[in-house]
């Protein structure tokens, strides 16, 4: 009796005792953590890889990752092949990984105060597909591989079969048992799913499976669903864990997502307009952390790829002056060599950026302007990628030294003094009203085609602001407008092309004509004889370009749209000279500074600082645009508006090299004698 009673005493001992490591364990993984300099691996194998982790040492690795100074590793517990780095019992471990490799490198992170990210793929997961095909998406044409098929993304994951609780348990199963800071769920897309599963729970909701675009809405709806119990389900394990879903639309995981990611190689496809849209949106989105994640190889899937140091650190130069921490993607050598010469490069750039942290800490953009992009689709991700017109609009106001954001629906309007709408921009009663506050306020608008349009009563919804009549499509074609005297400045004195589509419209009175459309001889086409290919502007018509009423300037065409085609400089500047009336003393103001420049101001306490940039991405062969050297320029002139704060001091930073400043009329004029890439000017 006594036996059993020493028995019973120590297995209570024994439970309390593990239920006390446990607990620690999951308190020192959620320790909130505000990521500075950050990486992500790749490490998708294929099962066939013969010696996974052979000559994989965690010591040197995470030593030589926080010598860069990484404070962040985003590291892979089961990547898109399905396999798994880990000692799992629910998984599919890879089969010549003959220990627990994630294990290693986490217990290493953890003793080396590096913050350790778990990667599980949520959308694709090959093996476990090739095992239970009843758990992969049946696509919308009935076939199981989706095209074309050299591809990870063949074989995609149905969110509503059981994959979702085994999903959901290994991502448990990790929280559990290493010391984790939070998870990366990745490529949680819309993919198109009629699988039995699916059928029966659309046919419940009422809808259309018959329609793809239906069946992809409900594919959206089921992966938000799963994002929402993922979260659920390890916040209840650790309510301080950190968590991303992408794929998920940003405002959609604001609720249970505790970073955002901008995900961006401008050698991959996304070119170099893609981090602007995404830098100006994504700042408005609240103050979670925002990742600014690039590669160091020119495409994924790209092992032996080692882009230039000045395109890499360009880039995260970009992100940190509009508030971004740097993540450079990487890939994992599935044997587990040490890249020294990738490190080296990554060490080299993240030294230099580390010697302006003081200034890029905790700083938020300064902005005046808002272009206004509420486009009904959730996931400006997508727009950024594809859409000229936010593009263009993007790239004018960078290219004018404005200080900007991208808003939707979802953002706060309250601060800015000037909304840019453009081209196709329609109102809804919400957009109506906001905008109609704005103008109530005695704040500007600068909007173009059918920009303020119902579309369904073919009238303008807020006809009294705009001060213009919508008569209908406009059919020149080309277009061409000639701009008055008040607009005029820097154009050349002839006709100008439009280089868009556009409407007609008329002005109400009150309203004043600043720029006129011009008709062509004739339009572009064929008439069974000629290509009408040569198509001269013939005359001036009543019908107007530009109107302006009050503070609202209305153009009849998509200039933004025309601008993303053919860049004419005469569109930007008319665009420029119409915001100069509206916002006559701007944040910045500028000589000498070439248009590639960028220029952003940030604020800390105490402080501001002006940062300009100057990189010019060269388009090399068919598709690749690169950086590679940093552009030299001399005496730029910068003036920043004061507002009632005069600096005791103005610098260069790191080194603090004094520069000599001068107030005059509101402005804080100084001269940057050389910037050879970036300089960091502060005002404190």
């Amino acid at each position: 009796m006594k036996t059993t009673l020493i028995f019973l005493i120590w297995i209570v001992a024994f439970f309390q005792a593990f239920t006390q490591e446990k607990t620690n364990l999951t308190k020192e993984q959620g320790t909130i953590h505000q990521p500075k300099y950050c990486l992500f691996y790749d490490n998708h194998t294929m099962p066939s890889c013969p010696d996974v982790g052979a000559n994989f040492d965690a010591e040197a690795f995470t030593d030589r990752i926080k010598s860069c100074g990484v404070d962040q590793l985003t590291f892979h517990a089961r990547c898109n092949l399905g396999m798994a780095y880990y000692n799992t019992k629910i998984g599919i471990k890879h089969p010549s990984l003959k220990y627990d490799l994630f294990g290693k490198l986490a217990d290493a992170c953890k003793r080396k105060d590096i913050k350790l990210i778990a990667y599980l793929n949520g959308g694709i997961s090959s093996a476990e597909g090739v095992l239970h095909r009843e758990w992969t998406t049946l696509n919308f044409d009935g076939r199981e591989f989706r095209e074309p098929r050299f591809t990870p993304f063949v074989r995609t994951m149905c969110y509503n079969t059981p994959y979702r609780d085994h999903l959901i348990g290994m991502i448990e199963e990790v929280a559990h048992n290493y010391p984790v800071s939070g998870f990366f769920i990745d490529c949680l897309g819309p993919y198109p799913c009629i699988c039995p599963t699916c059928i029966k729970e659309m046919k419940e909701k009422g809808i259309d499976w018959t329609k793809e675009e239906e069946v992809v809405k409900f594919t959206a709806f089921s992966a938000l669903r799963l994002s929402k119990d993922i979260a659920n389900a390890v916040k209840a394990i650790n309510p301080e864990f950190q968590l991303y879903f992408n794929g998920i639309p940003f405002e959609d995981q604001a609720n249970f997502g505790t970073w955002l990611e901008c995900e961006d190689l401008p050698t991959a496809g996304w070119g170099y307009e893609y981090l602007p849209v995404l830098a100006h949106y994504m700042r408005t989105l609240g103050d979670k952390p925002v990742m600014n994640m690039n590669g160091r190889f020119y495409d994924w899937g790209d092992f032996g790829g080692l882009r230039p140091e000045v395109a890499i650190k360009s880039e995260l130069l970009y992100g940190l002056a509009n508030g971004m921490r740097p993540n450079i993607g990487g890939h994992f050598h599935p044997r587990g060599d040490l890249e020294n010469a990738v490190l080296d490069r990554i060490e080299k750039i993240y030294k230099e950026l580390q010697t302006m942290e003081p200034w890029f800490n905790n700083a938020k953009n300064i902005t005046e302007i808002a272009i206004v992009y509420p486009k009904g689709n959730r996931n400006i991700r997508d727009q950024a990628s594809s859409d000229g017109q936010l593009r263009a609009a993007v790239r004018i106001l960078s290219e004018l030294k404005q200080q900007f954001d991208v808003v939707t629906e979802f953002s706060d309007w309250s601060k800015y003094k000037v909304l840019v709408i453009p081209d196709d921009i329609i109102f809804n009663e919400e957009i109506a009203s906001r905008v109609k506050a704005h103008i109530a306020a005695g704040k500007a608008v600068i909007s173009s085609g059918s920009s303020g349009l119902d579309l369904g009563k073919k009238q303008f919804v807020l006809g009294k602001e705009w001060g213009v009549k919508y008569i209908g499509e406009n059919d020149f074609n080309p277009a061409y407008f000639m701009v008055g005297k008040n607009f005029n400045s820097g154009l050349p004195d002839m006709p100008l092309s439009l280089y868009s589509s556009g409407i007609d419209i008329e002005p109400l009175p009150g309203t004043s004509v600043e720029a006129h459309l011009i008709k062509p001889y004739y339009n572009r086409g064929w008439d069974g004889e000629y290509a009408f290919y040569y198509n001269p502007p013939d005359k001036v018509t009543d019908l107007p370009a530009l109107t302006v009423n009050g503070k609202v300037a209305h153009f009849s065409h998509r200039i933004f749209s025309g601008y993303y085609d053919q860049a004419p400089v005469e569109l930007r500047t008319v665009f420029g000279n119409v915001l100069d009336k509206f916002l006559p003393d701007p944040l910045i103001r500028y000589e000498n500074l070439p248009s590639f420049s960028r220029v952003f101001v940030t604020e800390q306490q105490g402080r501001r600082m002006v940062h300009l940039l100057s990189y010019v991405p060269e388009m090399r062969g068919s598709k690749t645009q690169m950086i590679e050297e940093p552009i030299e320029l001399h005496n730029l002139k910068i003036s920043l508006r004061n507002d009632g704060k005069a600096p005791q001091k103005v610098y260069l930073a790191p080194e603090k090299k004094s520069l000599p400043f001068k107030i005059v009329d509101g402005y804080i004029n100084v001269t940057v004698p050389v910037s050879y890439g970036y300089s960091l000017v502060v005002f404190e």
